[in-house]
Parts: C-alpha cells; sequence; structure tokens
C-alpha cells in the first residue's frame, strides 16, 4: 500500500517574521512531517524568498499549505514531489 507524499519542495515567499528557525519549527509540528529543510534563496526589504524541504510519511499537502498562508508566506512552485513507500532520487540520464 502507498504510503502517499513523503517528500515536497516548494519554492515560497514570505515576510521576515517569522524568522526561519521559527518557521522551520512550525513546519517540523504538522502532522507526519519528520524533517524540514528551509535554505534561503534571496531576500529584500519586506520579503524572504525561501526553499523548503519537507519529508515525512503521508504528508498533508493541504495542511502544509494552510499552515504556511497562515504565517504569511504563499507558495510560488512546487519543485518537488516524491510519493510512495521509498525515496526515488532523480538520476542523470545521456540526454540531461
Amino acid at each position: 500500500m502507498a504510503k502517499g507524499l513523503i517528500r515536497i519542495v516548494l519554492d515560497i515567499l514570505k515576510p521576515h517574521e517569522p524568522t526561519l528557525p521559527l518557521f522551520a519549527k512550525f513546519l517540523s509540528e504538522l502532522s507526519g512531517v519528520e524533517g524540514v529543510n528551509v535554505t534561503l534563496m534571496e531576500i529584500d526589504k519586506e520579503t524572504e524568498n525561501i526553499k523548503v524541504t519537507m519529508q515525512g510519511i503521508d504528508l498533508n499537502y493541504e495542511e502544509i499549505t494552510h499552515a504556511i498562508e497562515e504565517y504569511g508566506g504563499s507558495i510560488h512552485s512546487i519543485d518537488e514531489v516524491v510519493a510512495g513507500k521509498t525515496m526515488v532520487e532523480e538520476v542523470t540520464t545521456p540526454q540531461d
């Protein structure tokens, strides 16, 4: 039986507050989340563009989206999704 989403990578725009450590901790407390990685990509006067990688078992995308919006963030794009029982890493092929 499939386990659902086990990794999701999001491009997010958020205000400076909450800070990155608080934002990561908040996301890590969502159901099914086993780990969160937040990388600052760009910063300006009022906002931060961040890449968020979340990994776990049966991640709930709707809950994640709601939590991000609750903290003033918005999802620009979904950059990667992994679903199933096991992590499948992308491989380079000759066409790449």
